[in-house]
Parts: C-alpha cells; structure tokens; sequence
C-alpha cells in the first residue's frame, strides 16, 4: 500500500502560485512551488544553512539531507503537501512547507482543514522579511485547498521565527510542551493581518525604490569613446550634477585608444595604465564584471539585443537595481513586448528592480546624493516636489516648467514603459520620505487601479498629490504599458480619484501651477478669497475667475497705479489679519513712481514676502502682468529674518476652518486612520517662497485645488461608518446566489429573473413594487384589480426601457376605461404587445426620479453610482461615483456631488425629498455588493424619492464567479 508521500502530485503544477515579491531591503525574489527538479537545488541550499538553523528547523543535528529526506521535500501533491521556494538567481534563499493533519496531528486528506507549517531560511537572507512573504504566499496556498488553520512547533530559542508568527495578525493561540513552544492560528484574512500585510508592502516597496534613488556608486554601460551619445550624456550629466557616489564608465567595445595599446596592463607601467582607463575622469571597463567595488545602480544604454547579456552581468554581479534608457521594447510591437517581458523576468531573478525599459532616468536632489542619472542636461535646484512621469517628452516639459518658475525637485523619476517600478512604487517611497511635500503625478495608464486609489488615500491625508492622465479619451492604452483594461469611463475614474483625494488637473501647466502653491504654500482653511492690487481691471478678472471656481472672492481692493512696494506690503498685511479671509491673491501690473523711478520686482516680492511671512497660516498666490522678474524674485526664497514663521507648506492651517466651500461637489473622506488635525512643526527652514501666475485665472484655478484639497484633509479626519443593518439576512442572500451560479453553470455569469432579483434585493431591505405582466387589455384590467386603481402602464421593451421621454409610460389611470384607453394608445403607437412587453403597477407617491447602479470593474473595483433619471442627466454625464463600501458621510456627499442635486433639496420652491432614505438605500446596495463579490452589477431604475420614503419601481441584478482580488491576496509584483 502507498503511503501519501510515495503517490504522484495529483495536481498540475499550479502555475498560479508563482510571483515575483519585493523583500524587506528592497530586493526581489521569486516563490514558486518546489517540484521533483528541485533535487540538486534543495541539497544545496541545505548545505548553505548554518548548523543552527538547521537544529532550529529539524530540533537536533542534521548535518545533511538524506535521499529520503530529499525525495519527501521535492514530492508534492500540491493539496495536502505543498513546499514552496524563495529564490534568487534560480537557487533556493528559503522553502516553506505544510502538510495537512488531523486532530491526532497525523496525515490526512480533506475534509480536514488543519496543516502543520514549517519554513528554514539561509541564513544569509534572514532579516529580509523572506519568512513573513512566504508566510503569507503558504497561506493562501493552504486557503486555496480548504486548510482553514495552520499549527507550528517552535524552540524556544527561536525568537526570530516565533515573532513571524505573532507579528503576522493572525488570531492565535499559544502553548508550551515539552520544551517546545506550539504555535495555532486561523489562516481567515483579519483587520490586523491585512494591515500588517500593507505595512510591510509599504515599507519593502519604498525601500526598494530608495535603492535606485540613492546609490553609492553608479555604473553607466553603453558609454561611447567620443563624446555625444546617450550614455556619454548621462555620464556627464551624473559629473555635473556632483553625484557624491562613485562612476564608472561601461563599454565593451573600450579599446586600446582608452586602455593603452595593451589592454591586459602588460607593456605599461600601472601608474600609466590607470590614467588612460577613464573617461573624463571617471574609471573604465570593459564589463560591469571588471569593476572590483560593489556596484549599486547600473544605468543601462545599449541596443535592445545586447541588454540581455548585460542585466545578465549586472546579475551575477550582485547590483541592486537598474535604468534601462533602451528602446526597442513595448512600444516597438508584439516582438519589443516580448522582449519587455524577458527583461522584467531575466532582472527580478536575480533580484533587481528596473526603471524603464526606453526610460528618461531618476534625479534626486538630496545633498548627500545629488544624482542626476537622466538625460536631462541641467539638474533641477533643491525643493520639496516629487515629480513622476511615464512620458519623456512630458517630463522634459515640466522640467523646464518648474525650472522656469523657480521650483525645486526632490526626487524625479522618468519610467518610460513603466514595465516594473510604477506609479504605486513611487507613492510608497514618498510616503515616508522627509524631503518630500508634494507629489506631481503624469500618468498614461494606471496598472492597479484598486492598488493606486488605496495608496492616493493613505498618502493624500499627509501630502497632496497631483495627477495628469494622459490618453484619457483616446481609449488607446499606450504602446508599452501592460496594463489591466477597465470598462470605467474617464469621468468615472477622475470622480473616484478625488474621492481619494488625489488632485486630477487637465494639464501639465495646471499640474505645475498647483504644485508650486502646494509646496509653497499653507493650505486654505475656506474658500474666502481676499484680492488686492494696482490694476481695477485684473481684480474683476481676478474676481470672475473666483466666483466660478466656486470660490468666494471679496470686493478687489484697487490700491491704484500709483501704489509703491510699501504700500503692497501694507495692504497685504491687513487683507491677511482680517477673520473674513482664507487666502489672497496679489494682481501687480508695471508703475511709475512719482519720481519717474519705474517698476523694481525684487523690492515688490521683498514687501510682499515680508507681509505674508507675518502670517504664516494664509496662502497667499501673486497675479504679474508684464512684471519681468517678479516670478523668479518671489520665487528666490530669501530669508525673511531670523525671526519670521516657516509656514507649513501643503499641511493644515492653524485655525480651523470657519466655513463651507460652495460647491456642490463634496469630496469624500476615505476609510484612513484620521490624520492629525494639529499643526505640525514647521520644516527647518527661514526661506518663503510665494508662487507667481501670468494670468488670473491660473492662480485662481490653483487655488480652488488647495480650497477642495484641504476641505477633503478635513473630512478625512472624520470618515463616517459603514452601518450595520438589522434586517439584512446575508447568510441567507450567500446561499441564494450559490444557488443561483450553480442552477445556471455559465462560467460568464447571468442576470437573474425579475423574481429572482427581487427576492434577492428583499434580503438586504430593499423592497422592489410589484409589477404584473400585461400581454393584452384584458390582462392589464386584471392587473389593475389586483393592485388596485391608479396605475401605471408601461412598456418593458428594450428600446423603450425607462423612456418616458418617448411616450412609453401613461401614468395616474384611475379606471378601467382609462387603463384601457392607455393600452390602445400604446400599441397604436409603437406597435404590438409582444413587441412591448407592458407592464401594471401601482402609483407610488410623486417625487424625484433617480437612478443607483454599482457595477464591479475587474480593475477598480466596486463602484457605486447616483444621478438622477432622464434623458437631460444622461446627456450631461451627471452621474456621481463612489467606490465601495461607503460610509454614511460618503453616502451624503454622493447624492450631493451631482449638478442637479437642488432638485432634491427644494428648488425653487419645491418640497424638499426624503434625502436620508435615499441615503440609507445606497448604503445597503453598498453592503450588498461589498458582501457578496458575485453580484457584480446592480441597477435600480428608476427610484422614485418623494418627500416621505422612497420607492424602488425597477431593478436588475447580475451574478458571476467573483473576479479575482489581488489587493486581498498575498503581497506580489505585477506578472509578466
């Protein structure tokens, strides 16, 4: 008889369970499931651990494994023993095991649900966080093959293993026998766990791009002998910018001319040898290879077939990460994609990150790097402005902008194909990095939609962030990017990105104006503009710009033409002390004085400066016309004395905020721990900087951004709840959809029977009136009876579907004869019964019409959307979105985002509706499909709020296998 160990996997091998995963430090690594060609590799990763580790894996010596010991650990079946391994550069860093038990602690098969776990790690790779990643890639394994629990046997001595465990959140118990320390946990997903989970994704993903923005030493392959050339570019970019690491010039064509005549060293002196290999200055060789110091960043400028054969060397050589400047990838066609692909694989197996392929390079300011690896030939001043984009051209365009306007960067990173470090990369770095205030964002495609929201949120509460979506109409996702497609409308996706709380501006101008207010600048408490200057004219301008931005501008103060600096400063001053003021915006146009001495923009940006720094806690923006310096005096930073304030750039103002902005659209607090409310320190710093804007509505523009910005910040601190509702019988709506899905077998789903639907929607308190079929009139006279008078008839068809526009409702039949009066107008009209499918229903009290749908986007998620009914809002686009599951704050603000939201709320005159059960309503649909990931559509439409309750006349629901969540999974990079 065979034992379990001795039968063949009686699985595939499930290729699924593969992923590449950043560790602790910033490296990858890659899980897998370990299978009978392992044999070699698991023997000598064995004989890598040190005795201890060994003595803490097995609990007694075991110096070696035997050919039984090999055999059991490389034999799976892949449900009841599953071994996975951690790997780098294709040998074991780390295994992990499990193997199902019974309650005696012996092997079994399901229905069991208990395994026992074990990992041993090369000591070489502990404190990476190897055994916490494998940890969580074992646990959704075990989940996968219905093990609900796992059992571990601990030494006491083992401290670094048992904190794995109790530092994972999972529930646990904890008992101690016969020396030995017995580890039980549920392997349920937990608040705790996930956010253990995210904090170490956090922290390994920020780590790893802080190893591409801060190398010690730099390694430039592709540099020609002349000068010119990408890589010679990049070289002496990296000279002038002052990189305080270490160069070294790469090419493998360096010949004699770089050499000496003999490249070996021989029939030279060393001393002589050594000054001829080099470039400029900067040591050279002929492979990355060659070089005797540990390389941490190589920037890679070879053609396209050559790149292969150099990450292979960077490999093998132990560099941290890469820059692949390189075209010839994605955007080059099927076969360039491909080529992406292997280059992503061939550099995370040896445990690098890439930035690019047909990348623009990485910059950070930082004294103690100062590191210009790109190709632009200046590198930007020292600031507070985080700067990504996916575009090169576009990010020469902001380089320039900001550089023109006086703005500083702390970081930049130009991705190219964004084919591994990404957007998402980039926030988790910025998130904890001190030298960052501000966050500027050029995107072309989101990869992780659901990913890139969650991170916006967390580091919106802290930072504002500023995106620019390109290719946003287009449909067209760019040549290189492979991306997740989403079946959202652009409006949609902006709609729910300022739900996150990022800043979604149209254009990379409106990008950079918003930043330099951001980081200069503290935010508004309200949306009381003050405007003050020497122009009337420009102050209307100004005025109208406010008023509709939804800003609310008071009277400009016209100082006159004749007004000086001082009189600026004074007038500044005074709008800035006054309670009835949020923010100032300054207009200045050229003067004479009475003296005949003409304009002096460094002593009007010395006045204006000198006013602001006295109140630190008011933004203040500057209107120029025709005013050459003013942008770059005010933008100087000079110091205003060693007693004045540091504003707290892009942070809270000190008081709180006295008023609500007017717009209608209210931004949502996400579900995030509330950020403190309290001013923090001000940075180390005595330079003020006030941003200047051509035009008056620029300025204006960057302004409303702070105003909503900030009232967002605010409403973040207080996020509402998710309610928990009575009446909603879940377990009993799990098992109907089960039902359902197996009644029906299409893996693609179904829309469920009107019957179906409604017993469904009756689950979660949503009750749905009652409507009869009516094939002929004397069936919709029984209908009628049945329902009792009045009634409504309408028609069902397709085409006609929630038209009232076109005539396919009579509405108030108070009898027979009206009803079948009705009937025959119907059919007359748009042709046979069948054809229209009508339908009787009782009159539900008059209202407003609505619509709430919630759909699941394979990329989003679930979103969940309101706007009113009617052929006038569907033109408009008037539809508000918020992602699920929403809060009762988030529930108020969606009904109050869209424009015609005052027919609600009593317009003109008008009875206001019965707004909170509307809300209510949109929370249980929000519960449903945040319950249940089958339903992935809902459509309630039309429902009717009238001043007291609601009815919900018409509803669809759709049911499909759940989509796959990969934000719930266990922590992975992007597949290739």
């Amino acid at each position: 008889m065979q034992t379990p160990s001795d039968q063949q996997d009686r699985h595939d091998y499930p290729s699924h369970w593969e992923a590449d995963v950043v560790l602790r430090d910033g490296g990858t690594a890659r899980i897998r499931p370990i299978t009978a060609e392992d044999a070699d590799r698991l023997v000598s990763f064995y004989e890598q651990v040190s005795d201890e580790s060994k003595y803490y894996r097995f609990f007694a010596p075991y110096p070696r494994l035997s050919a039984k010991d090999v055999h059991r650990f490389t034999h799976h079946d892949q449900v009841d023993r599953v071994g996975l391994a951690a790997t780098v550069g294709g040998e074991f860093i780390a295994t992990v095991r499990y193997d199902r038990i019974d309650e005696r602690g012996m092997a079994a098969s399901a229905p069991a649900d208990e395994a026992e776990v074990a990992f041993l790690v090369q000591d070489a790779h502990q404190g990476r966080g190897v055994a916490s990643t494998l940890l969580e890639h074992i646990a959704a394994v075990a989940r996968e093959r219905g093990i609900r629990r796992f059992a571990a046997e601990v030494l006491p001595a083992n401290t670094k293993m048992i904190k794995v465990f109790t530092d994972a959140g999972y529930q646990q118990k904890r008992s101690f026998e016969d020396g030995v320390v017995r580890l039980e946990f549920d392997l349920e997903p937990t608040d705790r766990s996930l956010a253990v989970q995210r904090a170490r994704e956090q922290r390994a993903e920020g780590r790893s791009v802080q190893r591409l923005l801060t190398p010690g030493s730099v390694a430039v392959i592709g540099v020609g002998r002349a000068p010119g050339g990408v890589g010679r570019s990049v070289l002496n970019n990296l000279q002038e910018s002052g990189y305080t690491g270490r160069l070294y010039a790469v090419n493998s064509a360096f010949g004699d001319s770089v050499f000496g005549e003999d490249a070996s060293g021989e029939g030279a002196s060393g001393e002589g040898a050594q000054k001829r290999a080099d470039i400029d200055g900067v040591p050279a060789h002929r492979s990355v290879a060659d070089i005797e110091e540990p390389v941490d960043l190589a920037v890679i400028s070879v053609p396209a077939d050559r790149v292969p054969q150099v990450v292979a060397e960077c490999g093998e050589r132990g560099v941290r990460g890469l820059v692949v400047l390189s075209a010839g990838y994605g955007e080059s066609g099927v076969e360039g994609r491909e080529r992406q692909r292997e280059l992503v694989r061939q550099a995370r197996s040896y445990g690098m990150r890439i930035i690019g392929p047909n990348a623009f390079g990485v910059i950070n300011t930082s004294p103690e790097t100062r590191l210009n690896a790109s190709l632009a030939p200046q590198s930007p001043a020292r600031g507070r402005i985080g700067l990504f984009t996916q575009s090169g051209a576009i990010g020469i365009a902001l380089l320039s902008g900001l550089h023109r306007r006086g703005a500083g960067l702390s970081t930049f990173v130009g991705s190219g194909n964004r084919a591994d470090v990404s957007g998402n990369d980039l926030l988790q770095y910025w998130f904890e990095d001190p030298d960052t205030d501000v966050t500027l964002m050029y995107l072309e495609t989101i990869g992780n939609p659901r990913k890139f929201t969650r991170l916006a949120r967390r580091s919106a509460t802290t930072k504002p962030l500023v995106v620019v979506q390109g290719a946003r109409h287009s449909g067209i996702t760019p040549t290189g990017h492979a991306v997740q497609a989403t079946r959202l409308p652009h409006a949609t996706v902006s709609a729910l990105l300022r739900q996150a709380g990022v800043i979604r501006v149209d254009t990379v101008t409106e990008m950079v104006d918003a930043g330099l207010l951001l980081a200069g600048q503290p935010l508004p408490s309200g949306p009381r503009v003050a405007i003050l200057g020497n122009s009337e004219s420009l102050g209307l301008l100004t005025y109208d710009a406010c008023v509709a931005d939804g800003l609310r501008p008071q009277r400009p103060r016209d100082l006159t033409t004749g007004a000086t600096p001082a009189d600026f400063r004074t007038a500044l001053a005074e709008a800035l002390s006054d309670d009835g003021c949020d923010a100032v915006i300054v207009n200045a146009i050229p003067w004479v004085g009475e003296d005949g001495a003409t304009t002096d923009p460094e002593t009007l940006a010395t006045e204006l400066r000198a006013a602001a720094a006295g109140c630190p806690a008011k933004p203040v923006a500057v209107v120029h016309v025709e005013l050459g310096g003013l942008a770059e005096a005010l933008a100087a930073a000079t110091s205003t004395g060693p007693d004045a304030p540091t504003p707290p750039t892009g942070r809270e103002p000190e008081t709180p905020p006295s008023v609500e902005p007017p717009s209608t659209e209210a931004p949502q607090p996400p579900a995030v721990e509330p950020p403190s409310t309290q001013t923090p320190e001000p940075p180390p710093s005595d330079q003020y900087r006030i941003p200047a804007y051509p035009a008056a509505e620029r300025a204006v523009r960057a302004l409303s951004e702070a105003v909503k910005y900030a009232q967002w910040r605010r409403e973040a601190a207080e996020p509402g709840r998710v309610h928990e509702y009575d009446d909603i019988d879940e377990n009993g709506a799990a098992g109907r959809i089960e039902e359902l899905l197996a009644a029906d077998g299409d893996p693609r789903g179904l829309t469920l029977a009107p019957a179906d639907a409604h017993e469904l929607l009756a689950r979660y308190g949503i009750p749905v009136r009652q409507a009869l079929a009516a094939p002929d009139p004397d069936a919709a006279a029984e209908a009628a009876r049945t329902l009792g008078y009045p009634v409504a008839l309408k028609t069902t068809a397709p085409h006609l579907r929630h038209r009232a526009d076109l005539g396919g409702v009579r509405l108030d039949l108070a009898d027979e004869e009206q009803l079948r009066r009705a009937y025959q107008e119907l059919t007359d009209a748009f042709g046979k019964p069948a054809e229209l499918r009508p339908v009787v229903q009782g009159m539900v009290p008059r209202g407003v019409d609505t619509v709430v749908r919630a759909v699941i986007d394979p990329a989003a998620g679930a979103v969940l959307s309101f706007g009113l009914a009617g052929a006038a809002s569907e033109l408009l686009g008037d539809t508000a979105h918020r992602l699920v599951p929403v809060t009762d704050r988030e529930a108020g603000s969606l009904i109050r985002s869209i424009r015609t939201a005052p027919l609600l709320f009593g317009w003109r005159g008008s009875a206001p509706v019965d707004t909170p059960a509307l809300e209510e309503l949109l929370q249980r649909v929000s519960r449903l499909v945040d319950d249940h990931p089958e339903v992935v559509g809902v459509s309630l439409e039309p429902v009717v709020v009238a001043q007291r309750g609601l009815s919900v006349l018409d509803a669809s629901v759709r049911l499909a296998p759940p989509p796959a969540r990969d934000d719930l999974g266990p922590r992975t990079l992007p597949g290739y």
